[in-house]
């Protein structure tokens, strides 16, 4: 097995900054005069110069001589990833996506718990300072009198939300996700369904939640894929709210609980995420570190105690910090081609990518990337800005290891009567093919 298919084997996705140019072979063509009727016979000839003959390989700008690496960058080897005694894990950039089993997901439910209030916050639905009321319901289900993690909240008492998001993140209390959950939505289930809503919108699509604490119950399932992704989310959405994952401590009603996130205190690049511990679900933890520009995160799942899933999270983290780099290819909305266009209003199209183009691959191997772009061999207006018009393909020992859209960047309208009837009769002439051509990019 090669290090590409063990990497995609264990949904190994990281992402980070590094930018590469880009140019496509395209001659533009001359801006059409007012006395183009007389001229037709000259244009077209210069038209059909501008493309292959038909059956014609296509033409390519070959990329600059990539400098050599420095002595002993060469053909270095990188180690099989650590071995696991865990039901399920993956390590990824916030910035990437990678499916694996089913598995209970315990406390770290309260991650998307968290994710929920902080959205209903941001909406202006609810605020810190709301007086939330601590229900029967929350204290018997989450309270002191539980086997469960608890922030001893006090039956019918009223807490400020920003005490209960402290608590539910921190101390990890069940009575606080309760709390949280029937104020936001009035009752468990209501809330349950609006989980399961953002988990779709965010593309978790091996998710089901059924209460907001992540305590067993039917049919509540996930999987370590699933909660990268939302750990992914909640950083880039809710960067504010995500630094209460880093905070080691909380105290409040005269108890102070610890954060049960031991790699907070091993780790200073750890800044989060949450633990998760059931009988069936095993210990369970997803991590979250940053060296440098490039951000992990790790989650591991069913281990058998407090210290092997911090130990594993630790080297699933230091693994991916040492043999792999994160470099961006391309940058959104900037071109990486101005082919010619036909019958528009203008006389070359802008394609680029719609957003940032992120790889990951072992150290070391960068100058080996092969980067392609597919395009239809003539491009005909209109073109909207974001429509897709073609692929952008980057791959390492010639497989591919991502693809993106290649779209225009900006609206490329069709042009008046006379550019339409006259590009139209120099394409008739050509034949109206729909060869696709190929460009290689250069690097920088």
């Amino acid at each position: 097995m090669n290090q590409l298919q063990f990497v995609q084997k264990v949904a190994l996705c990281i992402f980070a900054a590094a930018a590469l140019s880009a140019a496509m072979p395209a001659e533009a063509r001359t801006k059409h005069k007012a006395h183009a009727a007389q001229k037709t016979d000259q244009k077209s000839d210069a038209k059909a110069e501008e493309k292959p003959a038909e059956g014609a390989a296509p033409s390519a700008v070959q990329p600059a001589p990539a400098p050599l690496p420095p002595p002993g960058a060469l053909n270095v080897p990188v180690p099989p990833a650590p071995t696991l005694a865990a039901k399920s894990w993956v390590l990824m950039d916030y910035a990437s996506d990678t499916v694996d089993a089913h598995v209970e997901p315990a406390s770290i439910t309260k991650v998307m718990t968290s994710y929920v209030v902080s959205a209903q916050l941001a909406a202006g639905k609810i605020k810190l300072d709301d007086q939330v009321f601590i229900s029967e319901n929350a204290w018997r289900g989450g309270g002191a009198s539980t086997e469960g993690s608890t922030s001893f909240l006090a039956l019918n008492s009223k807490v400020a939300l920003k005490d209960l998001l402290y608590g539910m993140i921190i101390q990890s209390g069940n009575d606080a996700a309760i709390a949280l959950a029937e104020h936001v939505a009035g009752s468990e289930q209501t809330f349950a369904a609006l989980m399961n809503q953002y988990a779709q919108q965010l593309g978790m699509s091996s998710t089901h939640y059924v209460n907001p604490h992540g305590l067993p119950a039917p049919d509540e399932f996930t999987t370590a894929r699933d909660i990268a992704t939302l750990s992914r989310a909640l950083i880039r959405d809710f960067p504010e709210e995500y630094k209460i994952y880093a905070i080691k401590e909380f105290e409040w009603n005269g108890i102070t609980q610890h954060n049960r996130n031991t790699l907070l205190w091993r780790d200073a690049s750890v800044d989060g995420i949450k633990t998760g511990h059931t009988k069936d679900a095993g210990f369970c933890l997803a991590t979250s570190a940053k060296r440098g520009d490039q951000r992990l995160i790790a989650v591991v799942m069913g281990t058998g105690s407090d210290k092997e899933r911090a130990d594993a999270n630790q080297a699933v983290l230091n693994y991916g910090f040492r043999f792999f780099e994160t470099h961006k290819l391309y940058d959104a909305n900037k071109p990486l081609a101005t082919p010619v266009l036909w019958k528009g209003a203008a006389d070359t199209v802008a394609l680029g990518v719609a957003a940032d183009v992120l790889i990951t691959l072992p150290r070391g191997r960068y100058n080996d990337l092969k980067a392609t772009m597919d395009v239809p061999a003539r491009l005909i207006a209109p073109y909207s800005k974001g429509q897709k018009v073609g692929s952008l393909k980057v791959a390492l020992d010639g497989k591919v290891l991502l693809e993106r859209p290649l779209v225009s960047i900006t609206d490329a309208p069709e042009g008046g009567l006379w550019r339409r009837f006259y590009d139209g009769t120099a394409l008739w002439f050509k034949g109206n093919a729909a060869t696709e051509t190929q460009a290689v990019l250069s690097k920088p």
